[in-house]
């Protein structure tokens, strides 16, 4: 009876929560349980604004593909259609448009870009996809350097270079994802040379699959979906150099990773969950199929959100892939989008840039969602008695948020209180946590109560000893007197 009554409880504190947002929330917010059932949630972000070129004062965008938001606040939009890139500061005054560069001692222009990449030095970087090429630029507006018709053994005959997105790390490494290069992610050296393929996606074909394909005719066979690996579609990069990629419709379920320097997927999972999105949808209809990730951020403290194209959602999970909060949709209605494309974090707000409207919309956190972060940023940091008070508040606003206990869990465990950890853990349903706290609570019962065992012990076992002397005289009497 206790699960039924705490979903309704959580049912009615989400009910209060929208109809107090009103109107600036036009979705549904949501988690997913350990059965992996939906459980409606308090809005972690709502829309406050959207903001255009219009509106902006330098003109409509047309199909913008890709933005980047600096440390310091500046935003870069890639104003495809127009072969721009528009920058703005973090209150959105516009401050200058790049649309033009010297190349060679003439004027050169980009051709449908569609990924802008800027480093912490303040270069630029484009995927200037219909030229064929990843244009490097200063800050100033100064080419660096030009990658264009890389040349290698692993390329195929008539391989055409068409870059779509972009990224760089601390050691001016260049990661290009590439259209129709199903290899991995192209790594080029801080030369412009290219080094190889990181990150590629393996294809896990079913047993179904296999079994369905031998039994299908040629022509059957010739019409059926060719097990080729998917394309990336974005990519992000950590402080630390891990390349943080996605990916669509990928056998393996592993739309989302975290690539070391060496190529390799270390993203933490949790067992019974793939990050994937949407747990549950419908095959059917225009929004049908799973989520379909186009883009991805890494924030602070090693969260990151990612961008849902399909039904226009934004996921955002720990570091260990543990699902904090889902909000956003498809529609008409302010703060909803149409075709959204690229997402950042400006600020503590989120921005994600919309295709088909041109405008970038606004969200900012609502208490619930900042009480989320904060959690998160604490236990980072292991300051766990704090971390406590924060998920407890999260309860208070959603006592249907699992991992809120089991936060809370680990911060009694830490502090000792191992017995009443356990009720958290079980509550939050997990149960590497709910051992360690059982064993701990355990060893705490037998420690406590040793000296009362041994001395129970001894006891019985003098009893035992007088028992059995006792005894033999008695026996020792009985066959004297026999005699």
């Amino acid at each position: 009876m206790k699960r039924p009554v705490a979903l309704l409880v959580g049912f009615i504190i989400f009910i209060f929560s929208f109809s107090s947002f009103g109107a600036n929330v036009p979705y549904e917010s949501y988690t997913y349980d350990f059965r992996f059932n939906v459980v409606p949630s308090p809005a972690p972000y709502v829309p406050i604004k959207s903001v255009d070129g219009n509106s902006l004062g330098v003109g409509s965008f047309q199909r913008p593909e890709d933005m980047h938001v600096t440390e310091d606040g500046e935003i870069f939009i890639l104003d495809t259609g127009n072969n721009r890139i528009v920058v703005f500061d973090n209150k959105w005054n516009h401050v200058e448009t790049i649309s033009k560069f010297i190349n060679d001692g003439e004027e050169d222009t980009f051709n449908n870009p569609h990924g802008i990449y800027v480093t912490k030095k303040g270069d630029i970087y484009i995927a200037d996809t219909d030229n064929r090429r990843i244009v490097a630029l200063t800050r100033k507006g100064d080419l660096i350097k030009v990658i264009a018709d890389p040349k290698s053994e692993l390329f195929p005959e008539n391989f055409i270079f068409a870059p779509l997105k972009v990224c760089v790390d601390y050691a001016d490494r260049v990661f290009v994802i590439a259209r129709n290069v199903l290899q991995g992610i192209m790594n080029f050296d801080e030369e412009g040379d290219f080094f190889g393929y990181v990150g590629t996606i393996k294809v896990n074909v079913s047993l179904t699959d296999i079994i369905w394909r031998s039994l299908s005719t040629k022509e059957q066979r010739q019409r059926q979906q060719l097990f080729v690996p998917t394309e990336f579609t974005n990519m992000d990069i950590d402080s630390g150099g891990f390349i943080y990629t996605t990916n669509i419709d990928n056998f393996s379920n592993e739309t989302v990773k975290r690539l070391n320097p060496s190529g390799e997927d270390v993203l933490r999972r949790p067992v019974n969950a793939p990050v994937r999105g949407d747990h549950y949808y419908t095959h059917i209809g225009r929004y049908g199929g799973p989520s379909r990730f186009v883009d991805i951020i890494v924030r602070d403290n090693r969260m990151y959100s990612v961008l849902d194209s399909r039904r226009g959602r934004i996921f955002t999970y720990d570091h260990q892939g543990n699902l904090l909060y889902i909000f956003g949709g498809v529609g008409t209605q302010t703060g909803t989008f149409r075709r959204p494309v690229a997402i950042d974090e400006l600020d503590e707000n989120l921005i994600v840039l919309d295709r088909d409207l041109g405008e970038v919309i606004i969200f900012e956190t609502t208490n619930y969602g900042s009480y989320i972060n904060t959690a998160i940023a604490l236990q980072h940091e292991g300051r766990d008695e704090e971390t406590a008070k924060f998920w407890s508040k999260v309860l208070k606003l959603n006592a249907n948020f699992e991992l809120a206990y089991v936060g809370v869990g680990k911060a009694l465990l830490a502090d000792g209180n191992n017995k009443e950890a356990m009720k958290y853990f079980k509550i939050g349903m997990d149960q590497k946590y709910y051992s360690i706290a059982f064993k701990r609570y355990r060893n705490e019962v037998l420690k406590a109560n040793l000296g009362y065992v041994l001395t129970a012990l001894m006891v019985l076992l003098i009893c035992f000893i007088v028992f059995k002397i006792f005894k033999n005289k008695i026996v020792l009497r009985r066959k004297c007197e026999n005699a």
